[in-house]
């Protein structure tokens, strides 16, 4: 069945009746501009396309006002989805509660919990819910008041959640079964220190998180709120039951697999803790590929992904930690400035390719888009570092030497750049009648601006000119540029400070490197590797046994474990001498990670479709095989925005074509009625990229461009690729409209080669 279809026919069961019978206050009343809900300003954001039930959100009853059992189960998945921080799909499931009965007080007040973080829109729902609380029931009525007290008090935000811990104080003692008060209140508790509140005691918090345990031994926002409270100081141990049960309490829920992390990493446990965030990265791939939502739409995916490369980072899992973090990179970008995970990717990518000397991966990614040039001066800094570094190490000293004269250019620019800014904020405080002392403050301030920049210029420069003299073989130059880089690290440091003889400065460093953390492997395989070069046979072999504790799942081939062969043969090992993983017995049971999800994410195949022109003419999807092609969802010739969007990807057709990528507009006007589209061109009275008919929103539906509460149709655009995948799109109440971004950005995505199946992306 088409995608659309299914969620057509979800909410006819759903509902019994038309979705666009659904009234919600007397904004229903209105007539809304295309795209634009009916029920005021507040839906035109968030989810709009029907919910489904998803297994693994959470053992948890709420029960509310209602008579339809289905509303029931989605308030009850909400709530499960909201103890996650899953705010997107929580709203979505309490729209589909509203759907499915109007009158449910408590849908709206869902809704209002799910934008925590978008006030303005939270309270606008809990409005809504309070013009409804009069036929609910009393408890209910307490919950909404509660909720409408924090966005309608005139107090300070201090006082309002002040108030807020006290409405479900008396909640949890009026109503002392609803299991559900004590764990919002622990949670309300919690994230008011978060806001200058202390907590008076975090074991009384504990103690009120044991009531609902005691009742429920599996709620998920119970042990996520325990995780939070006991992630402080060394606190974290208290946390370990909960690290155990977290995720296998919603395992539908990608942050609730991701919050043992936080318990792991701080007790140094970094295979745990990036067995955690990997199930988490693999929940939210299986879950966004599924629904056809982009991974950055998702709260803390970006976060949760540039942790899991950290700790595969210390753990010696270095193919993985690259691999993911050039997906990171790979994925859809938002829009201008929604780029998150793109730019941790690179981050992340470029300080595991240093930290594991991959000098080959470097080269290999030179010139392509993983390693573009940065729009932030210090991060392109460290990219023509770590490049001048790569290629100066694979004894190619011409490149190396191409990034050390940029750097330097760099600098000299900034000098002349500095200079100028000093002057200019002088000229500016001397035409504002300033007094001497304050005229010179403003060029110190200007010269000051400069500093933090410069210097890093400078200590990459001397790093390139140490490592450029050490591939040379001139150790007495490498020598000299030692005192001028002052930021190399500590591991790295140790490794140049012994090849230009300083052996005993070398072992100081390493071994302050190794025993800052002696559970990251990489320090401890680079100290290892030092002692034994140094001729410390005893202490090698005592830290390599060290290391190898640490190297379950470590890749052998990485250079810095690659050096500790011989110390492996002193030892009689195999080649592979890795010990067998053992998972601890207070981790808690694990499924197995591939049943999750892929570790990468994949674009999914764009539904097929065949539409008619204007003159009847059938054109079909699949005609373009072959060819990359952008589709632009459009709400007919009586919306002034989208024919605003035709109008400004019309004269940029050429240059679309100029990267291979054709332009369809879909339009909701008949293909008679497509003439009056075509009678508003700007552009020689005609648009010069072919225009076809949806009338019957099929496909429109089938690209979940549609609000499936309101059966009314969404502005989209989509890019397809020429395999015939989505790579991008955008949903929304307004058109897309920066054509110059979005030509770039399918550019770039366009150039990346991807699997040929989803089954490739593991």
């Amino acid at each position: 069945m088409p995608r659309g279809n299914f969620f057509a026919v979800l909410l006819a069961l759903s509902l019994g009746s038309r979705a666009d019978d659904v009234a919600v206050g007397s904004e229903a009343t209105k007539t809304p501009a295309p795209g634009h809900s009916m029920h005021g300003e507040a839906f035109n954001e968030g989810p709009r396309q029907a919910a489904v039930l998803i297994p693994g959100t959470g053992d948890v009853h709420f029960p509310v006002t209602t008579t339809n059992d289905l509303a029931q189960k989605f308030f009850d998945q909400g709530v499960g989805q909201l103890h996650g921080f899953w705010y997107w799909e929580a709203e979505r499931s309490f729209r589909q509660v509203a759907a499915i009965d109007p009158n449910c007080a408590m849908a709206f007040w869902g809704m209002a919990m799910a934008n925590v973080n978008t006030p303005k829109r939270a309270g606008e729902f809990i409005r809504k819910a309070t013009a409804l609380k009069e036929k609910v029931s009393r408890r209910e009525q307490l919950w909404i008041g509660s909720l409408a007290g924090y966005y309608e008090s005139r107090q300070d935000e201090k006082e309002r959640r002040e108030a807020m811990v006290k409405a479900l104080e008396d909640l949890s003692y009026e109503f002392r079964d609803d299991l559900e008060a004590k764990a919002f209140l622990v949670l309300q508790i919690w994230d008011n220190k978060n806001h200058g509140i202390a907590i008076p005691s975090r074991l009384a918090v504990d103690a009120i998180a044991q009531q609902v345990l005691a009742a429920n031994p599996m709620h998920p926002g119970v042990h996520h709120y325990l995780i939070h409270l006991w992630n402080y100081g060394r606190a974290d141990q208290r946390a370990l039951p909960s690290a155990a049960r977290c995720g296998q309490s919603a395992p539908g829920i990608a942050h609730l697999w991701h919050m043992p992390g936080h318990t792991f990493s701080e007790l140094k446990r970094y295979a745990d803790a990036a067995w955690q965030q990997e199930a988490s990265a693999r929940v939210d791939h299986a879950y966004t590929m599924r629904m056809h939502v982009l991974p950055d739409q998702i709260h803390n995916f970006a976060h949760n992904n540039e942790w899991l490369v950290k700790n595969l980072s210390n753990i010696g899992r270095v193919h993985d930690a690259i691999d993911l973090a050039r997906n990171m990179i790979e994925l859809p970008r938002l829009g201008p400035g929604k780029q998150q995970s793109y730019r941790l990717g690179r981050e992340r990518l470029l300080e595991t390719l240093l930290r594991f000397e991959m000098w080959d991966d470097l080269a290999h990614l030179d010139g392509t888009m993983y390693l573009d040039p940065f729009q932030d001066p210090l991060e392109e800094i460290q990219r023509r570092r770590v490049l001048g570094c790569a290629w100066f190490q694979k004894g190619d000293s011409a490149r190396g030497q191409r990034e050390l004269d940029a750097l330097k250019d760099s600098l000299q620019k900034m000098r002349v750049e500095r200079i100028a800014a000093a002057d200019a904020a002088e000229s500016k405080a001397k035409a504002a009648k300033q007094p001497e002392d304050q005229i010179a403050r403003a060029m110190a301030d200007a010269l000051r601006s400069f500093s933090y920049r410069m210097a890093q210029t400078s200590n990459a420069i001397a790093d390139l000119r140490i490592t450029r003299a050490l591939a040379a073989g001139a150790v007495a130059d490498a020598r000299k540029q030692l005192a001028l880089a002052t930021d190399i690290p500590a591991e790295r440091l140790a490794r140049i400070q012994f090849a230009v003889g300083n052996t005993d400065k070398a072992l100081a460093l390493a071994l302050d490197a190794a025993n800052a953390d002696p559970k990251q492997i990489q320090p401890q395989a680079n100290l290892a590797d030092i002692q034994w070069r140094a001729g410390k046979k005893e202490d090698a072999i005592a830290t390599f046994h060290k290391v190898r504790d640490l190297a379950a799942q470590a890749d052998l081939d990485a250079p810095v474990f690659a050096r500790l062969a011989p110390i492996a043969t002193e030892l009689a090992l195999a080649a592979d001498w890795r010990p067998t993983p053992v998972t601890a017995d207070d981790a808690g049971v694990r499924p197995n990670l591939t049943k999750l999800g892929p570790f990468r994410w994949q674009p999914l195949p764009a539904p097929d479709w065949s539409l008619p022109d204007q003159t009847g003419k059938n054109i079909a999807l699949s005609n373009y095989a072959g060819r990359p092609v952008l589709l632009l969802f459009y709400l007919g010739s009586v919306c002034g925005h989208c024919i605003e969007q035709l109008n400004i990807f019309a004269p940029m057709t050429k240059q679309f074509a100029d990267a291979g990528i054709e332009i369809i507009a879909i339009s909701t006007d008949s293909a008679e009625g497509l003439g009056k589209t075509f009678a508003q061109a700007k552009q020689d009275g005609a648009f010069t990229f072919p225009i076809v008919s949806d009338a019957g929103l099929q496909t429109f539906k089938a690209y979940r461009a549609f609000d499936d509460f309101e059966n009314i149709p969404l502005h989209g655009a989509f890019l397809v690729d020429a395999a015939g995948r989505l790579r991008w799109q955008d949903i929304n109440y307004q058109p897309f409209r920066d054509a110059n971004w979005l030509l770039g950005e399918a550019k770039r995505l366009l150039s990346i080669p991807m699997p040929t199946s989803p089954t490739a992306a593991r």
